[in-house]
């Protein structure tokens, strides 16, 4: 399969469900794949080229499925309309979304903290999906996991923080030059969604999301009716192997994917192992 960098004509669209406006990009045709993206990002086209956004995989995936790909609640151009954001929330978003396009028991997929919301999705709504890819966000349900630490040091300043620090943050992404770059557009995503400066607020909301288990274990897995694949790669510094491990034998129709010498990124072989598994379930 050929993986097509360009971004593929899209229709910006608006959506009311579960109480808010929610935007999201819709291109190609066939079964239709609701994709999720991940922390800091958004569906804006200006992620194409950087490796933790679907940006650059929206073409190929538009040739074949027709993809909908929605901000997430408080991400982007979708307003949270106030109060703390969970997974539970998000999760609850996406079924709304699903009933209020129509949209028959769809392919859903997601990376990170996408991941996380699609496989609760699939927990608390489990007639509503027709199979799942959860991509790198399976360490959410070990309360155990060291990316919460990992989370709280990177956007609250210390291992031991309780909110966000948008300054803190903003030390911890200075660190390489790679690293800045993804922040900087960051902030110039959020900030041309929702108004200059919202990138803090978008920070706050997001602490409780990234440092904090959602409620769920890897026993509750077990709820989850859709075929599900686990995904990732061995060099992935938030989500092991291990890890992967155990939530694929929690599954009652897991599969589990390994991508060698790959780390939390999405890249072309991840995505062919993704589109190979969703056409067996379209």
């Amino acid at each position: 399969m050929t993986v097509t960098a360009d971004f593929p004509q899209t229709e910006p669209r608006t959506v009311h469900a579960n109480g808010i406006d929610i935007h999201y990009l819709e291109a190609g045709q066939g079964e239709p794949l609701v994709l999720l993206h991940g922390g800091l990002v958004s569906t804006n086209p200006i992620w194409t080229g950087v490796p933790i956004s679907y940006a650059s995989h929206m073409a190929t995936l538009a040739e074949r499925f027709r993809v909908i790909a929605p901000d997430a609640r408080g991400t982007g151009r979708t307003v949270h309309c106030g109060g703390t954001v969970t997974y539970d929330l998000l999760a609850d978003d996406i079924a709304a979304l699903i009933g209020a396009l129509d949209l028959e028991r769809p392919l859903v997929a997601g990376f990170s903290y996408g991941a996380i919301t699609a496989t609760i999705a699939g927990i608390r709504h489990p007639g509503a999906v027709r199979a799942i890819v959860n991509h790198a966000g399976y360490d959410a349900f070990d309360p155990q996991s060291p990316a919460w630490a990992m989370s709280r040091q990177m956007f609250g300043g210390s291992p031991d923080a309780t909110e966000a620090d948008p300054e803190a943050a903003a030390r911890f992404f200075s660190q390489s030059a790679e690293m800045q770059a993804v922040f900087e557009l960051m902030k110039a995503d959020q900030d041309s969604g929702q108004g200059t400066g919202y990138w803090k607020e978008y920070l706050r909301l997001g602490f409780h999301l990234l440092t904090q288990p959602p409620g769920y274990t890897t026993r509750d897995l077990g709820a989850i009716t859709a075929p599900t694949l686990i995904l990732v790669g061995d060099r992935d510094e938030v989500c092991s192997v291990e890890e992967g491990v155990r939530a694929y034998r929690a599954l009652p129709a897991g599969e589990f994917a390994v991508v060698p010498g790959t780390s939390h990124i999405i890249t072309p072989p991840l995505v062919e192992l993704m589109v190979e598994f969703l056409d067996r379930w379209s």
